[in-house]
């Protein structure tokens, strides 16, 4: 295959795997009331991408996802926030891509950088979201925990099962 024609099958899958991550984003198994949700899997076509293709591919698919979860449920307050709740928390789930060869862990890995971000937005913006008095820093970790551990256990799970039975190859 020449390199125009590899590029645009990694496009094509790129839009494929995004767009797969949409319609699964809107399968709610619960929703928080500031943002943030546990899914049927919503995470595992980017990381999936990500790891068949590596860090750099997975994090243009996870702000490709994170600008188009903005444009469906949008909280947005502050630039900062809007930054660090969509394109760079959604685009961290590609660092998946950075662990090939151990999938679980890059899970692990993509779904650390997106906690981090949100962490971040929640203590950054912490007079928005927490209620007066509380410790932002547990807050922010209890809050963005409660959605995105559930959402690491179901995605590693996917994962696990995909790669174990071959259904989809992640080496091209």
């Amino acid at each position: 295959m020449s390199g125009s024609q590899s590029q645009i099958r990694i496009f094509a899958e790129l839009a494929v795997f995004t767009a797969l991550s949409v319609v699964l984003y809107n399968i709610r198994l619960y929703t928080l009331p500031n943002g943030g949700s546990i899914t049927a899997g919503a995470m595992v076509p980017v990381l999936w991408f990500a790891l068949r293709r590596g860090a750099i591919a997975g994090i243009e698919s996870g702000i490709i996802l994170g600008l188009i979860v903005m444009m469906i449920e949008p909280y947005l307050f502050f630039p900062l926030q809007i930054l660090l709740d969509y394109p760079i928390a959604f685009g961290a789930l590609g660092l998946a891509g950075l662990f090939r060869k151990e999938p679980i862990v890059g899970v692990g890995v993509g779904m650390i950088g997106r906690f981090i971000s949100h962490f971040l937005s929640g203590i950054i913006f912490a007079d928005i979201f927490i209620p007066v008095g509380e410790n932002p820093y547990i807050y922010s970790t209890i809050y963005n925990g409660s959605y995105l551990l559930p959402e690491f256990i179901i995605s590693a799970i996917i994962i696990f099962v995909l790669s174990k039975r071959n259904i989809i190859n992640i080496y091209t």
